[in-house]
């Protein structure tokens, strides 16, 4: 673990020293380059992860297809998506518009005294050690994930949101960040702050979101592939997250079916890394079927949920009006 911290920072300086501080210095941001500095890290875990993605997930999707993808434009999306969050602007949007008020907030939070617990002093000799404490809070913001991906699901002015991710009918390796930007912009403010309030140190931080992301990235992928019987129950399969992403079964309870807000309560196999939270709070499915994906009203009604990047946006926050109750027309 040490090793990997090493070659990853030696490599973010280089890439820092080479290309970013020169590019700072030319944009007037010679007083903010602890900042750069930090961005430059996240901009290498995303070009890191984008190699995994081509060169791993990309072959094994054409090896062993779910589907034969014919909406190529879709996909097109969904690699724009893909490029705003693993190249940094989505972060940069969040330096500028959101880390000064979070700072704020945390540092008086901190004058209170509140954040500098760190979780694994918990079980000293235990969680000392750097792999046994990145486990330990991986572990814990993945319990997160799995309250926050229910969440979203359950409250309709969040699903109004949460649904631009869920209309990609062609799933594939770059739909994992097929996010309307608000709903992405509230998970991030929410992982921010359980880091400061757990302390998790900033590399482990970066290589807990890198990891997550990158496995989520396969498990969207368009891949006909299980774990088997123990392994399903082990660990999120591509097969066990389509499932989340079926019509009519993933995103609805039996009770209720999708509405034209998409009023889907309930659902199934909302874990992001471990299937242990489904099995633990009986939100599990272990079916071991490959269904189509997308969302009930969109398949059978024809609600209309954005071709593009813009109209997806625009047709999220006029769902999300509606859902609060500020406009009755879609």
């Amino acid at each position: 673990m040490d090793t990997l911290i090493d070659l990853f920072a030696n490599a973010q300086a280089a890439l820092y020293e080479g290309v970013m501080q020169p590019i700072a210095f030319a944009l007037g941001l010679g007083n903010r380059l602890e900042d750069v500095f930090d961005g430059t890290g996240w901009l290498l875990v995303g070009l890191i992860q984008m190699v995994v993605m081509v060169a791993v997930i990309g072959p094994l999707q054409r090896w062993r297809p779910v589907e034969v993808v014919t909406d190529k434009r879709a996909v097109y999306t969904d690699v724009i998506y893909t490029l705003i969050h693993r190249l940094g602007l989505f972060r940069v949007a969040l330096f500028l518009l959101v880390e000064p008020v979070l700072d704020t907030l945390l540092g008086e939070l901190r004058v209170q005294g509140v954040g500098t617990f760190h979780l694994e002093d918990l079980w000293p000799g235990v969680t000392d050690g750097p792999l046994t404490s990145f486990v330990l809070y991986l572990v814990v913001f993945d319990f997160v994930n799995y309250w926050l991906h229910r969440a979203q699901h359950q409250w309709n002015w969040w699903w109004a949101l949460h649904a631009v991710h869920h209309s990609q009918r062609q799933m594939t390796q770059w739909t994992d960040n097929r996010n309307h930007l608000l709903d992405d912009l509230m998970g991030a403010v929410i992982w921010v702050c359980i880091a400061q309030l757990i302390g998790i140190a900033p590399t482990q931080f970066v290589a807990v979101v890198a990891i997550t992301q990158l496995f989520e990235n396969f498990q969207h992928a368009n891949l006909r592939v299980s774990f088997g019987a123990l392994g399903e129950r082990l660990w999120v399969s591509p097969r066990f997250h389509r499932l989340h992403h079926a019509v009519g079964i993933g995103h609805e309870s039996k009770s209720k079916a999708a509405t034209s807000v998409g009023a889907t309560l309930g659902g199934h196999n909302f874990g992001v890394l471990l299937p242990w939270w489904d099995i633990l709070f009986g939100t599990a499915n272990f079916d071991a079927r490959f269904e189509p994906t997308g969302i009930r009203d969109q398949v059978e009604q024809g609600v209309d949920y954005g071709e593009g990047f813009w109209s997806q946006q625009r047709l999220g926050i006029k769902r999300l009006m509606q859902a609060l109750g500020f406009s009755s027309a879609r």
